[in-house]
């Protein structure tokens, strides 16, 4: 019912910054919960930030400060402003679209930060 497309990942310097977009389909987009996480490679998928309905947040204490999670619910879509990126950065971020019964993934897009 929902599907999730992340996009705006890419390769960049440290200290540089990088936006991710996440489109959602659906008819109730507004009432999901939204989140951002990230998986490296041999690493577990760790949540990176949530932002409820009601616009409330969550940050992992590793990207605070740094990025910032919004949501335009006219547009269905999520965004991941991540600014001052560190290598530590580097993963596969996924979009993921939350309710109490059912939750959905995108396919992720890759972050890449190297000099």
């Amino acid at each position: 019912q929902v599907q999730l497309v992340e996009s705006g990942g890419g390769l960049v310097q440290p200290g540089e910054s990088l936006r991710l977009s996440c489109a959602a389909s659906g008819s109730i987009f507004k009432i999901y919960t939204m989140a951002w996480y990230r998986q490296a490679p041999g690493k577990q998928r760790e949540l990176v930030v949530a932002i409820t309905s009601g616009g409330s947040t969550n940050y992992a204490d590793s990207v605070k400060g740094r990025f910032t999670i919004s949501r335009d619910n006219a547009k269905n879509t999520v965004y991941l402003q991540m600014n001052s990126l560190k290598p530590e950065d580097t993963a596969v971020y996924y979009c993921n679209a939350g309710l109490p019964a059912r939750s959905y993934w995108g396919q992720g897009t890759q972050v890449t930060v190297s000099s």
